[in-house]
């Protein structure tokens, strides 16, 4: 489903003649297919398009493209690798420049000495890993499990749940330090920089300006690199799954589990998320899992052990009506994972859980980044997550104020063919994440085609748009967000879709205007993300 179009201001082929002095023509497009991506998300087609979409490769080909485009009276939306749900980088006004940082996807630079690593902000969480791996580091927080394509940069503006998580918390808090563009192509640098300067190894240095840039979904400015920590691979895994029979009973085990620390990821997911999943999976992704699993192990003959468990337990271990938990313990000796896992049995009993067989929680440190193809449903739907995070102890009553939700529009959901799951993860000793995730027959958007394994996306249908359907969700997806409101909740990738501005009291906004009107005085990097206001057409 395409943007609107917009005529473009005669104004933007003077631009487009400035920027390819900058970067070269061929990294700024306005091709139709450039315009449509970058001008849509999964969650929101916008009410515009992009004028322009500049890919530049270093910090200062980004501080001389955002100072040329704010020059011309252009706002400046920066873009990881496109997967915000949230409207996070999509055009409000009338004249917006796109950035495309799949150039900015450079390691920089590892140093073991100081235990960090400098990456530009298009690099992948993937291709980190895979930089860090033959050291046997990886950083303490390592990506979302859409890391084979989201970007660090990303990863810091919108922030990220998943791997490391759940001993680690969140991308910001592996942050030590970035390199950050504004509005007039001014750049920023943060932390404690050593004799040179350019040698960040410690965040906070004063003011913890590198916070400020975190979780902004790019308001405050644009990021070129970031650094951040490094860890030793723990030298001991293992792994273990638990089914319950009500979201409650899930929950309770969840938060004690947390408040333990025993997992570094902790996920899980309700009955109707599992049916997906099942539906989804085929012979030759199980093929790969097996390998992935085998690849996973110290030796040939456990990881074979391993598989031939996976084979045993098939498909049917987890009941089809059940919830779902999946952990995996980490540490330095075998004795202290031994302990977790242990601590971890006892309280998924207390809560009246069973043991199932580990098959997902092995895949998932097997596999970490999978292809990005669950973005459709299985039968080529639409899909759409909503999510907030959770105190500890109000997860069971947000989950049920959430379920009244779906209940209530449970006829409205019939007529149009939604249907609903649940992922839950875990944040270090502090918060559940809760995320409910919608399905329903609807055409597909740009960003589906250019995410989605093309194999993948040529089995799928692809369904006539549905714009009945597609209010429906956004009345629902309205009313989760407001569940999570009365609960004081927070969120990730704001962006332009949760109410950030009305949770703030009047000190808090007005320091971050402050902040705003001297970074960006006009008002032009990603205008209305966080309840900043859209400046007025020039």
């Amino acid at each position: 489903m395409s943007p609107p179009a917009a005529p473009a201001p005669v104004e933007t082929t003077a631009l487009l003649q400035t920027l390819a002095g900058l970067v070269g023509r061929a990294q700024v497009r306005d091709d139709a297919d450039a315009i449509g991506l970058f001008s849509a998300d999964i969650g929101s087609a916008g009410s515009g398009r992009v004028c322009l979409v500049v890919a530049p490769g270093s910090v200062e080909e980004l501080a001389a493209v955002v100072a040329a485009a704010t020059r011309a009276g252009c706002a400046v939306a920066p873009r990881g690798a496109g997967l915000s749900y949230t409207a996070g980088y999509v055009p409000t006004h009338p004249r917006t420049v796109a950035l495309d940082t799949t150039r900015m996807d450079r390691v920089l630079a590892v140093n073991e000495g100081d235990m960090t690593v400098t990456v530009q902000a298009g690099c992948s969480w993937a291709k980190l890993l895979a930089a860090l791996a033959p050291r046997g580091l990886r950083t303490p927080f390592w990506g979302p499990m859409s890391g084979i394509t989201s970007t660090v940069g990303g990863g810091v503006s919108q922030l990220n749940a998943m791997l490391g998580a759940g001993h680690h918390g969140t991308s910001s808090e592996s942050v030590v330090a970035m390199t950050v563009v504004l509005a007039d192509g001014r750049v920023l640098r943060t932390g404690a920089r050593g004799a040179d300067g350019q040698s960040p190894f410690y965040r906070h240095f004063g003011p913890d300006l590198a916070g400020l840039f975190c979780g902004d979904c790019g308001a405050l400015g644009v990021k070129a690199e970031i650094t951040l920590r490094l860890m030793r691979n723990p030298a001991h895994e293992a792994y273990a799954s638990f089914s319950f029979t009500s979201g409650a009973g899930l929950l309770g085990a969840m938060a004690e589990a947390a408040r333990a620390g025993l997992a570094a990821e902790m996920c899980a997911f309700d009955p109707g998320l599992t049916k997906v999943r099942m539906t989804r999976e085929s012979m030759a992704s199980d093929l790969k899992k097996a390998a992935a699993v085998v690849g996973k192990q110290k030796s040939l003959v456990k990881g074979l052990v391993a598989v031939g468990r996976m084979a045993l337990a098939g498909r049917d271990f987890i009941d089809e009506d059940a919830y779902s938990l999946h952990l995996i313990a980490e540490g330095r000796c075998q004795a202290a994972v031994d302990f977790d896992l242990a601590e971890a049995r006892r309280i998924a009993a207390q809560f009246g859980g069973r043991e199932i067989a580990n098959t997902i929680a092995r895949v998932i440190r097997a596999q970490p980044f999978p292809a990005a193809n669950s973005i459709l449903g299985p039968g080529g739907e639409r899909w759409l997550p909503i999510h907030g995070q959770v105190p500890l102890s109000a997860a069971p009553a947000v989950f049920e104020g959430v379920q009244g939700v779906f209940a209530d529009m449970a006829d409205a959901f019939a007529r149009h063919g939604i249907h609903t799951g649940y992922l839950f993860s875990s944040m270090s000793t502090n918060a559940l994440v809760i995320e409910p995730v919608f399905y329903w027959p609807d055409d597909h958007a740009p960003i589906h085609a250019a995410a989605i394994e093309p194999q993948h996306l040529a089995r799928l249908p692809v369904l006539a748009p549905n714009p009945a359907a597609r209010a429906v969700v956004v009345q629902a997806k309205a009313r989760v967000i407001d569940v999570y409101r009365r609960f004081g909740c927070g969120h990730f990738q704001i962006g332009r879709t949760y109410p950030y501005r009305a949770s703030r009291e009047p000190a808090s906004w007005a320091f971050l205007e402050a902040i705003k009107r001297e970074v960006d005085p006009q008002g032009l990097m990603n205008p209305g993300v966080l309840g900043f206001d859209s400046p007025p057409p020039p």
